[in-house]
């Protein structure tokens, strides 16, 4: 109100545009008032000019004149009513209006201008020009035209305030009603209705009869839903359909035609996309609805006019087109009217199909910034043209569009829409791992290197690379271990077992997690050694740098490995730079910065980490950076270089950040604040931390993950006082140790857990009240135990700063009992113990 007042002050002619239903009229009136009753400089008056009745152009400047008072008044809004009222005034009823109007100081407005544009253009332009106290304000769906014109748009409603409309409305409707009462529907209502006014006012007056929710489930099909019982408004304000109605018959047959083709798009568009989309197809038969693709861009101008279309700018600066949700729903059902469905929505998918075969390439290398921003951006299309082609059954469309966005999916950490598309489109086609085989043929193109039709060598390993997508995105590792799961892991590796040329690309890589989840891991390292081998054979650079990556993690991991991690990370990062890939560099330097800890080289690791956010945030894939934030207030803290409390401030910082959406982040951040916190006494707070990580991740519990847990709730325990308790935990832990991908992943834990044991028996050996004889039994045991860890533990596995404290407290406590021959001897028989009976001594 007060920036249109403001604009009444400083122009002569201000439209406010907007949608049907946006409340133009009601603004435009109450503006009007308030602008004059400020001082606006109009002596005679505020006049309002209602255009909505009028049916003929010529027959304008006769209604102004009428609702002006300068003629008698005229009851018939008709044409011929209108004529027949000027014949008797004067030939020139627009010369008449400026000669009426030429003296007076007044604001006029004109209501409703968009179905006369032309001849309120006229008006208002020669008010303009003869009047020079007049100012108008009109309302309309398109701007007037006039030189010196003022656009000022009419927003639909913020949620807040149609929230309000919505309570008082329906409280007029219901009494006792309250948003309150279910804010969750009533807000959808709201943004189903997007934010539009009267929309919200024939919803409301729906709530005399229907609940908030039930009225919310119901707007699919609003046009019938949403009717008033009023009739002292306007027909085509009586229902949502009418408001539309008027607006859709005021447009020309190609301007209707890119409108109900609009609808297809979900989220908005590119002007590029819109002109694929919504132009004329090769099998459109010519007439009055012809929309070639070169008009297109000026079609869709005059749509934005009408208010029917919002244009909006990206976060890169291009225009976005998009349809709110009402008027989207009314073009899907005039595109269905004409018979042009199917046909619109192959051009729709096969622009998105395109576009996303197009993209994958580039999100190797120094252009992926841009085309993952692209394809975020286009996600909601891409998702809509997947669910066509599987509604379709086109098995070949669906698959080129899975296989094209599997790596984005995977960068942007979007894992429940590739397992949910894997798996749909997996199950359009026969399944190649249901029987152990023979090894696939080579193949050495691309499977989305060409749109389809595919070959039958390229759809048969579309099809494999579609249930390798569903097989990475596996979160829940109950899943990975059912025996069905691991009966297809089994056939995924012997399906590659001869180091086939796609094994180098995504998402043929895929098959190294296929054998990580076996738990083989003598084929895993033949096969990262052949994958490397093959890549250098074949010249791939890219696919040698993501080998040497992955290698470098699983050496990092292995005892004895520290050499050749480091090596194949250094190497991986310096093709990552040549090639421009900074997702490439951040995940290199993210593995050297794990060799640098391995190594006890802290600072050194802060500083990869460091240099890693760097290339993340260049690269704008901000859920990455939790992780390595985490990972840095680790490294500092274990160098020494910030005190426990700024390192809990820092973790606390990064599981923020993490819980917007990166679990694995939230996981990993989350354990270590437990252990900060426990450090510093807060066992209690500890312990909750621990619970929760516990209760929130449980279905996803590798056994790695449980027996971790286990381990860590056990030294709280201790820490406790309660080192009887301990026990229990620590035997389970150690039992879980063993695991496989426990073993490759953490080898050292077995060790963990029995410095932990050694600690919970130098508890009950410290315990004052005990027997003398169990105390030094407890005492013998820990000590053995310390033995047996550290004579267990990989020598290129350091002890962490925790683990440190641990042995410094048990090496106290049972000294405090034993003398130093017994505790020599005991450490020594400690150290010629196998992991196996050092668990069954724990």
């Amino acid at each position: 109100m007060a920036s249109i007042g403001a604009d009444l002050r400083a122009q002569r002619l201000v439209t406010l545009l907007g949608p049907g239903g946006a409340g133009k009229t009601r603004l435009s009136q109450e503006a009007a008032e308030a602008a004059a009753a400020v001082g606006g400089g109009w002596p005679d008056g505020v006049w309002f000019a209602e255009l909505a009745p009028v049916d003929d152009p010529a027959t304008v400047p006769e209604a102004v004149l009428t609702a002006l008072g300068g003629r008698e008044t005229v009851v018939r809004t008709t044409a011929d009513g209108l004529r027949a009222a000027g014949d008797a005034t004067a030939a020139d009823p627009l010369a008449r209006l400026a000669e009426h109007c030429a003296a007076r100081r007044m604001l006029l407005v004109l209501d409703n201008c968009e179905h006369l544009i032309d001849a309120a253009a006229r008006v208002a332009e020669t008010l303009l020009a003869h009047c020079p106290g007049v100012t108008v304000l009109a309302t309309s769906r398109e701007p007037l035209g006039v030189p010196g014109e003022a656009v000022r748009p009419v927003e639909p409603l913020p949620d807040t305030v149609a929230l309000r409309l919505l309570a008082d409305r329906g409280a007029a409707a219901r009494p006792g009603f309250r948003v309150e009462d279910d804010p969750e529907a009533c807000a959808e209502i709201c943004r189903r209705l997007d934010g539009l006014p009267l929309a919200i006012e024939l919803a409301a007056a729906r709530l005399r009869m229907l609940s908030p929710r039930t009225l919310a489930d119901r707007l699919d099909d609003r046009f019938r839903l949403l009717t008033s019982g009023s009739r002292t408004v306007l027909p085509r304000q009586q229902t949502l359909r009418a408001v539309v109605d008027w607006s859709w018959d005021l447009l020309d047959g190609p301007e209707r035609a890119v409108l109900r083709r609009l609808s297809v798009f979900s989220g908005g568009c590119d002007l590029a996309a819109a002109e694929e989309v919504c132009s004329d197809g090769p099998d459109t038969a010519p007439g009055p609805d012809a929309a070639p693709a070169r008009d297109v861009a000026a079609l869709l101008g005059s749509l934005v006019d009408k208010s029917l279309v919002v244009a909006a700018p990206a976060a890169g600066g291009e225009m976005r087109y998009r349809l709110l949700e009402t008027v989207g729903e009314y073009a899907a059902e005039r595109l269905d009217e004409a018979g042009e469905r199917a046909a619109t929505e192959h051009r729709h998918l096969v622009s998105y199909r395109e576009l996303a075969r197009t993209a994958d390439p580039f999100l190797r290398g120094p252009a992926q910034g841009k085309w993952l921003e692209r394809l975020e951006l286009e996600h909601d299309n891409l998702r809509t043209a997947l669910r066509r082609a599987v509604a379709a059954q086109d098995e070949q469309e669906a698959l080129c569009l899975v296989l094209s966005l599997g790596w984005f999916w995977q960068l942007r950490e979007h894992r429940a829409d590739a397992s949910h598309w894997a798996e749909l489109v997996g199950a359009m086609g026969p399944d190649p791992f249901a029987e152990p085989g023979e090894p696939v043929p080579p193949l050495y193109v691309t499977c989305t290197e060409q749109p389809p039709p595919m070959t039958p060598e390229v759809l048969a390993e579309a099809r494999r690379g579609v249930h390798l997508t569903r097989l990475i995105s596996i979160t829940d590792m109950a899943e990975v271990h059912a025996p069905e799961t691991q009966r297809r892991l089994r056939a995924i590796a012997a399906a590659y077992a001869d180091g086939q040329p796609q094994t180098c690309r995504g998402p043929g890589f895929i098959v190294f997690f296929a054998i990580l989840m076996t738990g083989e891991f003598d084929a895993l390292y033949r096969t990262m050694n052949g994958m490397v081998a093959r890549c250098r054979e074949l010249g791939y650079e890219w696919e040698l740098a993501h080998a040497l990556q992955l290698r470098s993690k699983i050496f990092n991991d292995h005892p004895g490995g520290l050499d050749q991690a480091t090596v194949d990370a250094e190497e991986s990062i310096r093709i990552f730079r040549r090639l421009g890939d900074s997702w490439g560099v951040a995940e290199g330097l993210t593995g050297l910065g794990e060799v640098h800890e391995r190594r006890g080289q802290y600072g050194l690791a802060a500083e990869d980490y460091r240099e890693a956010v760097e290339q993340v945030r260049e690269l704008g894939s901000t859920g990455q950076l939790p992780a390595l934030r985490a990972r840095i207030a680790g490294a500092l803290v274990e160098a020494g270089t910030v005190g426990d409390e700024e390192g809990e401030q820092m973790l606390r910082d990064a599981i923020a950040e993490a819980e917007q959406g990166n679990t694995d982040a939230a996981i990993f951040g989350r354990l270590q604040l437990g252990v900060r916190v426990a450090r510093t006494g807060r066992t209690a707070e500890a312990r909750e931390i621990f619970e929760e990580l516990m209760r929130d991740f449980g279905i996803r519990s590798v056994v790695m993950f449980e027996s971790l847990m286990c381990g860590q709730m056990a030294w709280l325990d201790t820490l406790e006082g309660r080192p009887a308790d301990a026990l229990p935990k620590l035997r389970k832990a150690l039992s879980m140790a063993g695991d496989p991908l426990s073993t490759l992943a953490v080898p050292q834990l077995p060790m963990t857990h029995l410095l932990f044991a050694a600690f919970a028996r130098a508890g009950l050996a410290a315990e004052e009240h005990a027997e003398p004889a169990a105390r030094e039994e407890h005492a013998l045991r820990a000590v053995r135990l310390l033995g047996a860890g550290e004579a267990l533990r990989p020598s290129d596995f350091p002890i962490t700063s925790v683990e440190r404290d641990v042995y410094e407290r048990t090496e106290a406590w049972v000294r405090g009992v034993l003398d130093d021959d017994a505790y020599e001897r005991a450490y020594a028989e400690g150290g010629g113990l196998s992991l196996k009976e050092a668990a069954a001594l724990a």
